[in-house]
């Protein structure tokens, strides 16, 4: 147990008398009875936390930061189907009336007539066309460690930049200086033909669930359905909002491609084509792109042929609006329930780029040949923080086996945490929500000094959780604001849950036991010292705390709720000992921890 803000004696005497020479009303609010040179001791008290389970229907899923796409099965909360659906946004940010090739349609629909040599009719036509979704990646910072350019999941000692991966007597950073690959044992940058950095590198990948080693059948087909940016019913003045159990597999179209799709932690390469015009040069040793992982299938030739560079100069491609109109997007989703497999996505980037070909007039030579270029369509574009474009995530859901423990007024025997399903209100000193004045009012009269005050919850293993949450997050369940203090919260920016260290909330393992603490120091001192209200609490679980943004749910008994928008985007669930417990799990039952100086 972390006893970090204990006052020691001496301390305490010094920082005494600084509040009684300059402060002396604040002292008032800490107890009339503390006075300077008397003996202190410090003790620990603990009192009941009561805790209500909540279901959630659906919540908002447009507009997210991350995008699941899959299938999560959990062993206690059941199966979650996740698909997509996302408009598409013309290039430059939107700029309608898009030019293919070098002339507009109405130039190359008058070529006949302007007696000009340059031009010709370019007869684009599409080469191929391809989705990527790349991966979710952590920080670069997180990733290597030691800056050796191998990422610490494949790194045998992720703080030794001179480790030898591949054992060929060249370290791990000499490779990386190098540019040879440090997990291939016959290249290491002395081969007469080695070109440099021609390898794909590896990447730790931890937005993945599931098994790797299993293919996904994924299906992309047009949708159909007209998302709307602004809601009609406020008078467009407001963001529309679209829900998880929205059902949209009535509005597909055309399917532009349905498969199977490999994972892999490896980066993709695409070489340059050699030129038969340089024989001393092999351009094709040349790496041209390179994509971090992710996912990448060829999309239907055809359909973008004619609904897209067929409509060259036409009312469809004039703008944005009407492109939004006319081609309202695509939905991606797996095709059968037998995939565990869920991906979490930057829809900001990912694209779909259509490679054509067209007729080109060389003036040099005087001769027409064939050119390529892409013409790249965005599904949402982040632009300093805001996205244009409009994306949402649906959710097809088991029955919650867990149904009958949510909304049924009962102090909990065991909490029920999941991102998107269900969230814990939690209620400290009175079960009755009326305030726990009586409580408040004693701890008051012994003119404690809170030092510490801790929430433990411990996963109740008997349950037969998965893989555990990282971390719990809970708030002020009627501000939605956070209860931790950020300008006295200690961080550490290397660390991927380095942020808000004193608030903690991050899983911690003894003997395969986990538990979450969660330090509400600065929460107890405000109702106690600070004549706060005491607020009930919501606990959930989230992705990034850093993010405290809620957006609207619908609960299974509430019609309107706010849920953090880092929940909504997690799949992970668990279960905690409530404070009704069994007797033989005494030990492990929730409660209030009050560390405190107190003056005899």
């Amino acid at each position: 147990m972390k006893f970090s803000r204990i006052i020691k004696v001496s301390a305490f005497v010094g920082a005494l008398f600084l509040i009684i020479t300059s402060c002396e009303e604040e002292l008032g609010t800490i107890g009339e009875g503390v006075v300077g040179g008397e003996p202190f001791t410090t003790g620990k008290q603990s009192f009941d936390v009561f805790a209500f389970n909540k279901g959630i229907e659906a919540v908002q899923t447009n507009q997210l930061p991350l995008y699941q796409l899959g299938m999560f099965d959990d062993p206690v909360y059941g199966r979650r189907n996740a698909s997509i659906v996302s408009q598409l946004i013309l290039p430059n940010g939107g700029q309608g009336n898009p030019t293919f090739g070098d002339s507009t349609q109405e130039t190359e629909d008058n070529a006949d007539n302007d007696d000009l040599d340059t031009t010709i009719p370019e007869n684009e036509t599409v080469k191929e066309v391809y989705l990527y979704i790349p991966f979710q990646l952590p920080p670069a910072s997180l990733r290597d460690n030691d800056g050796d350019g191998v990422e610490n999941m494949f790194d045998d000692d992720s703080n030794d930049p001179n480790t030898d991966e591949d054992g060929d007597g060249v370290s791990d950073n000499e490779e990386r200086i190098i540019g040879s690959n440090p997990f291939d044992p016959n290249e290491d940058g002395t081969g007469e033909d080695f070109v440099a950095n021609t390898f794909p590198k590896k990447f730790d990948l931890d937005s993945i669930y599931g098994d790797r080693q299993e293919a996904f059948n994924l299906r992309v087909a047009r949708n159909t359905f007209f998302l709307r940016d602004l809601d009609p019913n406020a008078n467009f003045e407001e963001a529309q909002e679209y829900f998880s159990n929205q059902d949209f597999t009535s509005f597909e179209g055309e399917v532009l491609f349905e498969g199977p799709v490999t994972i892999s932690d490896e980066e993709m390469l695409f070489f340059n084509e050699d030129d038969p015009e340089t024989d001393d040069i092999d351009e094709s040793t040349t790496v041209r792109t390179r994509l971090n992982p992710g996912i990448r299938v060829a999309l239907n030739n055809d359909f973008f042929q004619t609904n897209i560079l067929d409509k060259e100069g036409q009312s469809e491609l004039l703008s944005q609006a009407n492109f939004r109109d006319f081609l309202r997007g695509i939905r991606i989703s797996g095709v059968t329930d037998t995939e565990k497999l869920m991906f979490l996505f930057d829809l900001t980037q990912a694209n779909i780029t259509i490679t054509y070909n067209y007729q080109d007039y060389n003036a040099t030579d005087d001769v027409i040949e064939t050119a390529e270029r892409d013409f790249v369509l965005n599904l949402l574009i982040n632009t300093n923080g805001i996205v244009s474009g409009n994306a949402v995530n649906t959710f097809t859901n088991d029955p919650l086996p867990i149904a009958n423990e949510l909304d049924n007024g009962e102090n909990a025997s065991r909490i029920y945490v999941k991102g998107a399903g269900t969230f814990t209100e939690i209620r400290l000193f009175d079960e009755a929500e009326n305030g726990g004045g009586d409580l408040i009012n004693q701890i008051r009269s012994n003119n404690w000094i809170i030092n510490e005050a801790n929430l433990v919850f411990y996963v109740d293993q008997s349950a037969g959780v998965g893989e555990e949450p990282p971390r719990l997050y809970l708030y002020n369940g009627e501000t939605n604001q956070i209860i931790f203090n950020p300008a006295t919260e200690n961080n550490v920016t290397n660390e991927p849950l380095g942020l808000f260290l004193e608030y903690d909330g991050i899983l911690e393992k003894e003997n395969n036991q986990g538990k979450y603490t969660v330090r509400i120091t600065d929460h107890i001192n405000n109702i106690i010292v600070r004549d706060s209200t005491n607020a009930k609490l919501a606990l959930t679980l989230t992705s990034n705390i850093g993010v405290g943004v809620v957006s609207e749910a619908v609960g299974t008994q509430e019609p309107v709720l706010d849920v953090p928008i880092m929940a909504n985007i997690n799949p992970l669930g668990t279960v905690l000992f409530g404070s009704n417990v069994d007797p033989a799990d005494e030990d492990k039952k929730l409660k209030l921890e009050i560390y405190y100086t107190q003056a005899n």
